[in-house]
């Protein structure tokens, strides 16, 4: 049972505490919409952060410290029952009993770590504030409970880790691109980037730390996120499947393959199961799943999968066959930064040829990208326009794009206008 003074004492205590300096992202949160806002991502991608933010433009625009109630819910002082919640308000009018709740901004984080939350935040929702923001790292969980209990009173936010023009502002706020010295600087932080990733807490870190912090980020997803969460047995079978995901990054990924492979070294696990597992993957934000594209929904739905880690640094600080791969990580960034910034998504294969990227509009194709590290190889270069060139015509485009590394030239082809353009410039200027 918790005590209310203890609950109390965290409430005034984060009352008390300086907030830190926050790095700007480009994500921007309403202030006051009346609704419940909430933010899901992988773990350590900056969602409490983003939190401290809108806490420090609530302090700019003169609402009282006081009115502003923070709890985290994976603090282990705290771990609420659901008959325990109502905890939290008692403990504030006790500490405040003048102000009205009414005027309260509440910030419950990781709250799909309390029982029964979502009727928690509906009664407050219903009967005292309307200003309410929550985070978590379980998409699904929280999709699932939101739609059964606050279904139309939510604005729902996704974060990832830092994108490359987030970072670049970071590192070099007022850089000037046209300077062939800042040109080389940008070049320089995109191939730490696209070995390093993008979560915040690691920009700073030397390099064998970054990859032990990146680690311990993995085992605290698979532990907290996956076997306590949905209670699995199969924790070895769990690892190795969710290992091989990421060694599959910018590839296929078969569950059928995982089955055989398990069952070949002994593992008594169902094809089912996998399944769960892959579902469960990607609602903890450990990777992304990329369909094929096709009119057809059910045909897309059913179609093979590519998959990618959430984060090129997590990727290469767990597999190292993936960490020498520049061109599956230069695929992967390519793909993790359209979706961090909204697109919509799918691959395509025209007459026996692939085209990494089709970006969608209402169901339409409106734009095909081709990922290269270089086009020198000519078998390399035949391959990679014929794929682009293929799902152009198709989808009845009169252009498409070619990301490499530090390759660039314009030319047409077969009534196909093609940018070969550095992937660095491309993604600096989304």
């Amino acid at each position: 049972m918790i005590r209310k003074d203890l609950v109390k004492t965290i409430i005034a205590d984060n009352q008390a505490r300086a907030l830190p300096l926050i790095w700007k992202r480009s994500l921007d949160i309403p202030a006051s919409v009346d609704k419940i806002v909430s933010l899901t991502g992988a773990r350590r991608s900056g969602k409490t952060y983003l939190l401290y933010h809108q806490m420090n433009k609530l302090l700019h625009q003169g609402i009282p410290r006081q009115q502003i109630v923070y709890v985290n819910f994976e603090d282990e002082r705290i771990p609420f029952r659901s008959d325990e919640l109502d905890l939290i308000l008692q403990s504030y009018r006790e500490l405040h009993p003048s102000i009205d709740l009414s005027e309260c901004y509440f910030f419950f984080d990781e709250i799909q770590e309390a029982p029964l939350w979502e009727k928690f935040v509906a009664r407050i929702y219903e009967s005292l504030s309307k200003h309410i923001y929550v985070t978590g790292s379980n998409s699904t969980l929280l999709s699932r409970e939101i739609a059964s209990s606050l279904r139309g009173r939510t604005l729902n936010y996704e974060v990832y880790p830092l994108s490359f023009r987030e970072l670049l502002n970071i590192c070099y706020p007022s850089i000037n691109q046209v300077t062939s010295a800042d040109q080389g600087k940008i070049q320089a932080l995109f191939q730490s980037y696209i070995h390093h990733g993008g979560f915040p807490e690691i920009i700073k870190q030397n390099e064998d730390l970054r990859i032990k912090i990146l680690q311990e980020y993995f085992n605290v997803m698979i532990l907290r996120d996956l076997i306590e969460r949905y209670q699995i047995p199969q924790t070895a079978a769990l690892k190795y499947f969710c290992k091989r995901l990421i060694s599959s990054s910018a590839c296929d990924f078969s569950v059928h393959k995982v089955f055989l492979e398990l069952k070949s070294q002994g593992y008594k696990v169902s094809k089912n199961t996998l399944y769960e597992f892959q579902s469960y993957t990607e609602s903890i934000y450990l990777n992304r799943l990329l369909d094929k594209f096709d009119e057809s929904f059910i045909k897309a739905e059913f179609s093979r999968k590519k998959t990618y880690v959430i984060d090129q640094g997590l990727g290469t600080a767990m597999d190292f066959k993936f960490a020498q791969d520049l061109g599956r990580l230069l695929e992967n960034t390519v793909c993790l930064e359209l979706i961090k910034h909204g697109k919509d998504m799918a691959y395509s294969i025209q007459d026996q040829t692939e085209c990494d990227f089709v970006v969608k509009e209402k169901s339409q194709i409106i734009e095909a990208i081709q990922v290269a590290v270089h086009l020198e190889d000519q078998q390399t270069r035949n391959r990679e326009i014929k794929g682009l060139i293929n799902t152009c015509k198709r989808y009845h485009l009169d252009r498409g794009t070619i990301l490499c590394m530090d390759h660039e030239e314009e030319f047409s082809m077969e009534g196909v206008f093609i940018q070969v353009i550095s992937a660095w410039r491309y993604l600096s200027n989304l």
